[in-house]
């Protein structure tokens, strides 16, 4: 009879049910088809003590589909601080917790690092259970490089802050991944052209659900797409190309200058490219004036 240890006390034995030992589970859920569930995470799920949800009303409909009925609490970004010790007190009674979140891997934009970081310092048994990420499967569906990329979150709602944020991403030399929402997508593409010239790029949105739709080509080119056909529903992943030498030639610094001297002074305007191409300061700083010039 084969056995085969697959972390401290989980073992498998000719593929029957696994008995899990007590701790936190970083459970993955579907993030659109209900299918796209490991049989694992069921059998973890089903094993569960206490699942702790973003959204309990969210995780009930993929509890209720496969029934499995189990004692939830919510755990998100408003009531993290008070609910992590209620979480802790479970692990110190020797319970089987899972976490999940309305959709995806946990922990991706979500304050799950804080609970995990308790129950690590804390000496309990903590593992993942892998499973969808909207993240990597719009990065698989960019058509864009892959080898290198850099997962951003969320950017700042208020342009400014957005415009300083991606700025600091220009020279990552690595493709670029964004959550958005639909209604902001034409204000938030528009932006990141300003920031980081017109580089290539996809908008990905409702993976794994009826309307997938994937959306590529150059950032003026999306716009003008979604200026026409009026901004998408669902759920949004931006991403975008990484930054060549030929987006900083002469030609492109001046007509990126006059864009952002449209809204900022002459020091900001350098100050922001210099962090974007790493030309020096005073160099931009001039081209900036000669730019106001013309």
């Amino acid at each position: 009879m084969l056995v085969k240890i697959l972390s401290p006390e989980v073992i498998v034995k000719d593929g029957s049910s696994q008995t899990y030992p007590n701790g936190l589970y970083i459970v993955a859920t579907p993030i659109g088809n209900l299918g796209d569930i490991t049989l694992r995470a069921l059998e973890v799920l089903k094993q569960a003590d206490l699942i702790a949800c973003e959204d309990t009303r969210v995780t009930a409909k993929l509890l209720n589909h496969y029934g499995i009925k189990k004692p939830t609490i919510s755990y998100n970004d408003h009531n993290g601080g008070e609910r992590r010790p209620v979480i802790m007190d479970a692990l110190r009674d020797g319970k089987r917790v899972a976490l999940v979140s309305d959709a995806g891997t946990p922990l991706i934009s979500d304050p799950g690092y804080k609970l995990v970081r308790d129950v690590v310092v804390a000496g309990f048994f903590v593992t993942t259970l892998p499973g969808a990420s909207s993240v990597l499967s719009a990065l698989c569906l960019s058509a864009l490089p892959t080898d290198k990329f850099l997962f951003a979150g969320f950017l700042p709602p208020k342009k400014e802050a957005m415009l300083a944020e991606l700025s600091s991403l220009a020279r990552t030399p690595a493709t670029l991944v964004f959550f958005e929402s639909a209604r902001r997508l034409i204000a938030t593409l528009s932006v990141m052209q300003q920031a980081l010239g017109n580089r290539e790029a996809a908008v990905v949105r409702e993976i794994t659900k009826l309307f997938e739709e994937s959306k590529r080509g150059t950032l003026a080119e999306l716009i003008a797409h979604y200026e026409k056909n009026g901004e998408p529903k669902g759920e949004v992943v931006i991403c975008v190309g990484a930054g060549t030498q030929e987006q900083t030639s002469d030609e492109d610094i001046t007509s990126h200058l006059k864009k952002l001297l449209a809204t900022h002074s002459v020091k900001e305007a350098a100050s922001i490219l210099a962090e974007q191409t790493g030309r020096p300061r005073k160099e931009l700083y001039a081209l900036a004036l000669k730019a106001l010039e013309e």
